[in-house]
């Protein structure tokens, strides 16, 4: 008897797991997160921005090397701009050439383009061109690393503050997070894809030109999940011996992306394990549904204008991650429209939303804007109006 109760509450324990259900109280998970060494970690998905799994992630810690991820962004944001270009010949100073750890030896006086400087940061972590190049944009790596602190706080990374730029310095000042790593991470690959073109580059050569001669310099991936992982598209490594061996690793499957962030992992093979360990749980347990928003939008009433009527357009696709196992063919879309609006109504303005339910459930919005404007119309053009509709009577 004692042995068919114990066979019937393992029966009732494993339907739990497989249901994820409640067991006096307690909620057992399908598909917990994976084991890691490494003390912090988070893995979101870069179009949301929805964190799946994270462990002690707002945790100030020493970043090393992964601070270059705002150095880029920052590079990436006045490319953009306009600012600078690729082309653009970075000279290197002396102070630029002194860095240690990481580098690519650039030599004082040494001119590179700004691209291979970028390829330099990307690929080989080189201290000495994030420098050249931080002093190239600001004046100064001081003036940069400024930049580097708005922007952060411009992204709500509310455990960072840096003093560098490259993450050499072993200041208690000079701090992040793995959760505002990923938020770093995810503005670069989202605003500016064109950085996979660098962090995807697993070995090229570089040429150095000084009064000297010319020599070839091999760039080297320091991010072995290039290797290791065949999803991987970046981003960025770093290790110090105060902030141990930090990653972030950016991966592309069935055209959705991750970023899995772990920080102080006790040694080098460890946080690409972790990272690969991370990522496949992610890709385990998420499914994408993304609405295009192509569809036709009527006609918005106008009250008062010029004109009375004004097209919509949708403010943009709408993506939602689901990790639970739902099915997403039963997500229902709703539009919710005024009757009518009051001019004036300028081009952008929100004018309703499509609203999106799951299982009766509102998991999120696209905002429905005026495709151009209406002005608020005078005596003369309710004349017009009136004129026109007698015209067309006659």
């Amino acid at each position: 008897m004692r042995r068919i109760v114990k066979r019937i509450i393992v029966w009732l324990l494993l339907g739990c797991i497989v249901s994820n259900t409640m067991f006096h109280g307690i909620t057992i998970l399908v598909n917990a997160a994976p084991e890691v060494a490494a003390p912090s970690y988070v893995v979101m998905e870069a179009s949301t921005g929805q964190v799946i799994c994270e462990q002690d992630a707002d945790k100030r810690r020493s970043p090393a090397s992964i601070t270059k991820i705002m150095t880029m962004l920052i590079i990436f944001e006045h490319l953009k701009n306009g600012r600078i270009h690729l082309e653009d010949q970075v000279t290197t100073s002396a102070y630029a050439k002194s860095m240690g750890g990481s580098q690519v030896f650039l030599e004082e006086g040494e001119t590179q383009t700004l691209e291979t400087m970028i390829k330099c940061i990307a690929v080989a972590s080189g201290n000495d061109a994030s420098v050249a190049v931080a002093e190239y944009i600001a004046g100064s790596e001081s003036e940069f690393v400024k930049l580097m602190n708005e922007k952060a706080e411009s992204l709500g990374m509310q455990n960072t503050h840096f003093e560098d730029c490259c993450g050499l310095t072993d200041s208690d000042d000079h701090y992040t997070s793995a959760r505002d790593v990923a938020i770093m991470s995810r503005e670069l690959i989202t605003k500016y894809p064109d950085v996979f073109d660098y962090t995807t580059i697993w070995m090229e050569d570089i040429e150095h030109r000084t009064a000297q001669g010319t020599s070839v310099f091999t760039l080297a991936s320091t991010n072995k999940l290039l290797k290791q992982y065949e999803w991987t598209t970046g981003l960025k490594t770093g290790s110090t011996s105060k902030a141990l061996y930090c990653l972030s690793a950016t991966a592309d499957k069935d055209g959705m992306e991750l970023i899995a962030v772990v920080m102080a992992a006790p040694d080098n093979k460890t946080r690409f394990q972790d990272a690969m360990s991370l990522l496949s749980y992610g890709y385990s347990v998420s499914q994408m549904y993304t609405d295009e928003n192509k569809d036709a939008l009527p006609a918005q009433k106008v009250e008062g204008g010029i004109e009375d009527t004004v097209n919509l357009a949708y403010a943009g696709p709408f993506d939602y991650l689901d990790t639970t196992g739902s099915n997403l063919n039963e997500i229902q879309k709703e539009i919710s429209l005024p009757g009518v609006v009051t001019a004036p109504v300028a081009e952008g303005d929100a004018i309703g939303e499509a609203v999106y339910k799951l299982n009766g459930t509102r998991i999120g919005s696209v905002s429905i804007l005026a495709a151009k404007s209406v002005d608020k119309a005078d005596y003369k053009d309710y004349y017009k109006k009136v004129w026109g509709l007698y015209l067309m009577k006659r």
